[in-house]
C-alpha cells in the first residue's frame, strides 16, 4: 500500500503544478493513474494523498466522477479503511475529543484552524458499519461522511469537521496492539458517558452560533439516548437512524408503485431491531400517520422486527426500549422462516449485518407470498450484506424489488440490463443536512425527512422502476440534492424552524448558486 502511494505521490505533485495551467493534462494524468490502481484500499490511500497534495485536483476529480469515487470515500471501502486506520500511511484531517479533554473541549474546538465551521459529523467509533467497535480508528468514518456534504450537496469542505470522540474500547485486539493509538481502557458508560458527551454537545453550541451536528455509528445503547437529549436542543439527528430510515422509506415508497399496491397495504418484516431497524420503522409509522391519517401505534402495526431471540412481540420480557414500540401482540416466532410464513410480509428488510441471512428459501418464500417481492439488504459493508443481487434476482427469477446497502453489478438478463438500486444515506443526509444550515432550522423534525423520501420517490418514474431503479441515477446527486435541499428547506421556514436567508426568493436558485465547487479553490 506504501508503495503504490509513493507511486501516485510523484504524478499528484506533477498534477498539483500544472493544474494551474492545462487542467485537462493534470485532471486526465490522475484519473489515468487513479484507474489503474488495483486493489480499493490502494485507491482510498491514493484519494487521501490527493486531498492533501493537490485539493483542487481532488475536488474536480470528486465532483465530476461522484459515483465512480464514491465507493472509495465511503462504503464499502472505508469499512476496511477504519479497521487498519492506525495502521495506515495517512495523516488524519480530523479533531480527536478525548477524556483528557474533559473540562477543555470548548477550548480546543477554539483552537482549531478553521473557526466558521457549519457541520460536524461525529461518533465515538462504537458500531462502526457492521464491523463493530473500532475505538479511535472511527475517525474514518467522520473524515469519509462529511465528505458528502461536499460532494452530493455542496457544501463548503473548509466549514465541515469530523470529530472523533475517544472514550476507550472494548476491541481486544486494540487493547492489545502497541499501534493502536487510542485510550487503552475499556468505554465509559452510563453517568461518565453522558457527562462527557454533555460537555461535548453544550461546547459545539457555545463555539458556533448555529452549526449542524450529524450523530455517526454510536452504539445503541447510546445512539437513541443522544439523538433524543439533543434533537430538540440544536440542530442535531442520527443519520443511522434518520438518515437510513429515509432512504429506505423512499426505496419502499419507489417499490409499492412497481407493484401496484398502496404503501398503506403493505408489510415489512424487519431482520435486525438495532438503531438503524427501528428508526426506519418509526419514520414509516410516521409517513402512515401523515399521509394516511393513521395513528403512530396503527403505523407501527405494519412493521415486524426479528431480533437475536427471534419475533419481536408482546409476549418477550425485558425488551430494549427502542424495540417496545414494534412488540406486537402476535405468536412468537423463533426464526426468519417461520416469522414470514405467519406475518406474510410484502417487504423484507435487512438491517442484522448476518450475511447470507436471505438464502433461497428466504426468497422463494417471499416470492410465494408476492408477485413481486421487496427484498432489501441494508447490512453494510458488502460482506455482511444479507444477500446479492445476483442471489436476490436469480432466486426470484427477475421478480424482486431489490435495494441494498453497498453497490453490486447490473444484471443483464435476454438482453435487458437490470440495475441494483443502491439505498445509499448519501441521497438524503447530505441535502437536508445543507438544508438545515441554510435555513439555520432549530431543529430536524421526522416531516422534513418523510418529505425528503417522497420527493426522492418522485424522481423516478415506471420504465426506471421496471429496470429496478428505485432512485434516480446518482451520477444527477447534485441536481438531485438541489431540488431535496430547496423542499426541505423551504419547508423547515414555512413551518416555524428557520428562517429563509436574505436575497431568497427562489429556494432552487439560492440552493444552486450557493453550491460549492472546485473552483472557489
Amino acid at each position: 500500500m506504501a508503495q503504490v502511494s509513493l507511486q501516485v505521490r510523484t504524478s499528484l505533485d506533477l498534477a498539483n503544478a500544472r493544474f494551474k495551467g492545462d487542467t485537462t493534462i493534470s485532471y486526465e494524468l490522475i484519473l489515468e493513474k487513479f484507474r489503474s490502481i488495483e486493489k480499493p484500499i490502494d485507491k482510498y490511500l491514493t484519494l487521501r494523498d490527493l486531498l492533501r497534495l493537490a485539493p483542487r485536483v481532488y475536488y474536480d476529480l470528486l465532483l465530476k466522477h461522484t459515483e465512480e469515487i464514491l465507493p472509495y470515500i465511503y462504503t464499502p471501502t472505508v469499512g476496511e479503511a477504519c479497521e487498519n486506520y492506525h495502521k495506515l500511511p495517512l495523516k488524519t484531517r480530523g479533531m480527536y475529543l478525548t477524556l483528557h479533554d474533559k473540562g477543555n473541549v470548548l477550548k480546543k474546538l477554539q483552537a482549531w484552524p478553521v473557526q466558521d465551521v457549519k457541520v460536524a459529523v461525529i461518533t465515538d467509533g462504537e458500531r462502526i458499519l457492521g464491523l463493530g467497535d473500532l475505538g479511535r480508528n472511527g475517525m474514518g468514518i467522520s473524515e469519509g461522511k462529511i465528505t458528502l456534504y461536499t460532494a452530493a450537496a455542496g457544501v463548503n469542505p473548509m466549514q465541515c469537521l469530523p470529530i472523533c470522540v475517544d472514550i476507550g474500547t472494548n476491541n481486544p485486539a486494540y487493547l492489545e496492539d502497541p499501534d493502536y493509538r487510542g485510550i487503552k481502557a475499556p468505554r465509559v458508560t452510563g453517568a461518565e458517558f453522558d457527562e462527557f458527551m454533555g460537555e461535548v454537545m453544550e461546547s459545539l453550541q457555545a463555539w458556533q452560533a448555529h452549526m449542524l451536528v450529524q450523530f455517526e455509528d454510536f452504539g445503541n445503547n447510546n445512539a437513541f439516548r443522544l439523538l433524543d437529549s439533543w434533537r430538540h436542543k440544536m440542530c442535531a439527528f442520527n443519520d443511522d437512524i434518520q438518515g437510513t430510515a429515509c432512504i429506505t422509506l423512499a426505496g419502499l415508497l419507489s417499490a409499492a408503485r412497481a407493484t401496484g399496491k398502496p404503501f398503506n397495504e403493505h408489510r415489512v418484516l424487519f431482520l435486525g431491531a438495532g438503531e438503524a431497524g427501528t428508526g426506519i420503522g418509526e419514520l414509516i409509522a410516521t409517513y402512515l400517520h401523515l399521509r394516511h391519517g393513521m395513528t403512530m401505534e396503527e403505523g407501527r402495526q405494519h412493521c415486524f422486527f426479528m431480533d437475536s431471540r427471534g419475533l419481536v412481540c408482546k409476549s418477550r420480557t425485558n425488551l430494549q426500549h427502542h424495540k417496545q414500540p414494534f412488540a406486537h401482540d402476535v405468536e412468537s416466532c423463533p426464526d426468519l422462516k417461520s416469522a414470514i410464513a405467519a406475518l406474510k410480509p410484502t417487504a423484507l428488510v435487512g438491517v442484522s449485518t448476518i450475511a447470507k441471512a436471505f438464502d433461497r428459501e428466504v426468497v422463494e418464500a417471499m416470492c410465494g407470498l408476492n408477485d413481486r417481492p421487496i427484498i432489501f439488504p441494508l447490512s453494510n459493508p458488502t460482506s455482511k450484506s444479507e444477500c446479492t443481487y445476483q442471489e436476490a434476482y436469480e432466486w426470484s427469477k427477475g421478480k424482486v424489488l431489490f435495494a441494498s446497502g453497498s453497490p453490486f453489478d447490473p444484471i443483464t438478463d435476454a438482453g435487458v440490463v437490470h440495475y441494483p438500486a443502491q439505498a445509499n444515506n448519501a441521497y438524503i443526509f447530505p441535502a437536508v443536512g445543507y438544508a438545515a444550515i441554510l435555513a439555520k432550522s432549530k431543529e430536524i423534525t421526522d416531516e422534513m425527512f418523510v418529505l425528503a423520501s417522497e420527493e426522492l420517490s418522485s424522481m423516478t418514474d415506471m420504465e426506471e422502476l421496471e429496470q429496478g431503479r428505485l432512485f434516480p441515477p446518482f451520477q444527477s446527486i447534485r441536481a438531485i440534492s438541489k431540488v431535496l435541499t430547496a423542499r426541505v428547506a423551504e419547508k423547515m421556514v414555512d413551518a416555524g424552524l428557520g428562517t429563509a436567508p436574505e436575497g431568497c426568493n427562489d429556494w432552487e436558485s439560492y440552493v444552486a448558486s450557493n453550491m460549492w465547487n472546485a473552483d472557489a479553490l
